[in-house]
């Protein structure tokens, strides 16, 4: 069983799986490479001055969530079954995994969540029709699933929703440690 389960691999989620398992907690993300970040360009997004095509940040994040310890599968989740602690994630190839938690980053998409009962909103954001109801740490209406980026209410800017899925990771790690997780790295002292 893993720690955390991740629905998404864009942005969102693959952010949320850097901060998870540089955590050390167990990360599986589950993702069907169908997200809009994969049709963009983007000349606004921060440490790119001449921009980045969204390929370049979807497979640069999965770079970076692998590095860290997240275990990368490709496939599309049918359905979550369980509670908080023993979830089972379902996916269309027949496969099954066990997670404690289950962050949803699934984008503009909002129907695994419905389906999931995940109480849901009216977007905001052009063309975001619905959206999972998350509290202010990121919490759903279901125990031990949270939501990060779109699908979780934020804007469609890659930027806003790598810091969102990064937000949540960290919420859910302070949550499972019983106190607040930062994350910080300190460049060596010159000598």
């Amino acid at each position: 069983m893993s720690d955390v389960l991740i629905i998404g691999g864009g942005p969102a989620g693959a952010s949320a799986a850097t901060f998870t398992a540089r955590a050390g907690l167990s990360t599986i993300v589950i993702d069907d490479d169908k997200g809009m970040t994969r049709r963009a360009m983007l000349n606004n997004h921060l440490g790119f001055p001449d921009g980045v095509t969204g390929p370049e940040l979807v497979d640069g994040g999965r770079a970076q969530a692998e590095r860290a310890g997240a275990t990368w599968v490709d496939g599309k989740v049918e359905g979550v079954d369980g509670a908080a602690g023993a979830f089972i994630v379902r996916t269309a190839e027949g496969a099954s995994h066990e997670a404690s938690a289950v962050i949803l980053a699934t984008g503009a998409v909002a129907s695994l969540a419905e389906a999931i009962g995940i109480e849901l909103n009216d977007g905001t954001e052009p063309h975001i029709k619905r959206v999972a109801a998350v509290d202010a740490e990121g919490r759903t209406s279901v125990p031990g699933i949270w939501a990060a980026g779109v699908v979780g209410g934020v804007s469609v800017h890659t930027i806003v929703t790598a810091g969102d899925g990064a937000r949540v990771a960290i919420n859910l790690i302070s949550e499972i440690r019983g106190e607040r997780y930062a994350d910080h790295d300190v460049l060596p002292r010159p000598e």
